[in-house]
């Protein structure tokens, strides 16, 4: 699907802005089986030690690790759907983005720095400080001029492609959810 390049997509950045700090909600989730596989959940179990139960984050494993195995820093990503809304109006598109969670939930450093933890549904997570920035997939996906915005100095000072996370407490997570500081 082509994509526009030259969208103002500042002109939504008042709307991401007005994202609640608190008592946020959860929209969407998204289990990735495969490399570039979805499946949309209603609901999910969250693990220390696996994630998202039935995600592949453990079995892809990263290449920012000495070994090669999965990053507990990057166990979960969440990114807020006020920047999906702007970037994407076809909903059933969302999850092409690759993230688990999405949130309406402000999620700017200076409102959940690393070590934050958030808890949603029975389940606790924990912000990490790895950054989660846009890719060529995101581009092709998305728009160039999308990956620009959220890459933008004001995009990573509001976590426009989103953030990382690791879960601390097991539990289950469902859409509708509040997701408030733990």
């Amino acid at each position: 699907m082509d994509r526009p390049t030259d969208r103002d997509l500042d002109r939504h950045l008042d709307h991401v802005q007005r994202a609640p700090a608190d008592d946020g909600r959860l929209e969407l989730i998204v289990r990735r089986p495969e490399v570039d596989g979805r499946e949309t959940l209603v609901e999910a179990q969250l693990d220390p030690s696996g994630g998202l139960v039935g995600d592949s984050w453990a079995a892809r494993g990263s290449s920012s690790t000495f070994d090669g195995a999965a990053d507990p820093d990057a166990q979960i990503t969440l990114m807020n759907i006020r920047v999906l809304e702007a970037i994407e109006p076809d909903r059933a598109r969302w999850p092409l983005a690759g993230d688990q969670l999405y949130v309406d939930l402000d999620l700017r450093i200076e409102t959940l720095p690393p070590g934050s933890r958030l808890a949603i549904g029975s389940a606790v997570i924990e912000v990490s400080e790895k950054p989660h920035t846009g890719c060529a997939k995101f581009s092709a996906r998305f728009g160039s001029d999308a990956l620009r915005w959220i890459n933008s100095p004001t995009g990573r000072a509001h976590r426009m492609r989103g953030l990382n996370a690791r879960v601390v407490t097991a539990g289950m997570v469902r859409v509708g959810d509040p997701v408030r500081r733990a």
